[in-house]
């Protein structure tokens, strides 16, 4: 269980397992491949039109079951997620209603304590980006969370494409690393977003569905992440069965007396 509950909190915290490593690549200015079919919409003006949307907060307060499964096992706990835009995550993990881990989330700190081993960390991006081999930083995260794109798509280079009527943006920057952006041809919201590495064979992907309008913002009821690499498959299921927004919320986040802390090399 003490395994689980740490892969649930990272999912949550870096967007992805803890198994999962992936590189990022440096953003480069915007540039895009015209498309020479005239009946469908080039990438730049896929990009425009997404974030059209709005997805203005200055508060989020989510309750959401989460359904874990990999090759071995398949566990459910609930989580709380507290967001203030651009300032602090707060993550609450809890099995039959007792709180089993706690992370909180700032642009320049991660800290997490997990109460089965009495363990906690205290660290910045850069440590947790080393350890987990991907690079991690406060935005990604939050937009991970509420169904946006983790890369800014004003900078990028991309081939856009549409399949079964849903736009997509490859991001041909990186030979190495394969970024895929998913959008409904309606709205022009994000359906699903994915990372591949086919010579190391990973990838992650994160789907979205059953959006709804809040305060004039549209957020998702579900995200699914999908993780597979060569030692076996993760699959983890957020269903926000509550989310409310710009409403007053506290963060309040404190390590119990005598955990151990957890050294990062």
């Amino acid at each position: 269980m003490n395994r689980f509950l740490v892969r649930v909190l990272f999912v949550l915290m870096v967007c992805m397992s803890s198994s999962l490593t992936l590189v990022s690549c440096k953003a480069k200015a915007i540039a895009v491949k015209e498309n020479t079919n005239s009946n469908r919409l080039t990438a730049d003006r896929i990009v425009k039109n997404y974030y059209n949307n709005k997805s203005e907060f200055s508060t989020l307060y989510i309750k959401s079951n989460v359904r874990y499964s990999d090759d071995k096992q398949t566990q459910n706990v609930t989580a709380e997620i507290k967001i203030k835009n651009n300032e602090q995550i707060l993550v609450s993990i809890r099995f039959l209603g007792i709180t089993m881990a706690k992370a909180l989330i700032t642009p320049t700190t991660v800290s997490y304590y997990e109460k089965i081993n009495g363990s906690y960390f205290e660290g910045d991006f850069s440590t947790l980006s080393q350890w987990l081999g991907t690079d991690l930083d406060y935005k990604k995260i939050q937009n991970m969370l509420i169904g946006q794109a983790m890369d800014d798509l004003t900078k990028g280079e991309y081939k856009d494409s549409l399949i079964d009527q849903t736009y997509r943006l490859e991001d041909i920057s990186n030979k190495d690393t394969k970024k895929y952006f998913f959008f409904d041809t309606q709205k022009f919201l994000l359906n699903k977003q994915e990372i591949t590495q086919t010579d190391k064979n990973r990838m992650i992907q994160v789907s979205y569905s059953d959006s709804k309008l809040y305060n004039e913002s549209m957020f998702p009821s579900n995200v699914a992440i999908s993780a597979s690499q060569d030692k076996g498959n993760t699959e983890i299921n957020l269903g926000y069965n509550t989310i409310t927004i710009n409403e007053e919320l506290s963060f309040p986040y404190s390590v119990p007396n005598g955990y151990k802390r957890i050294l990062i090399k």
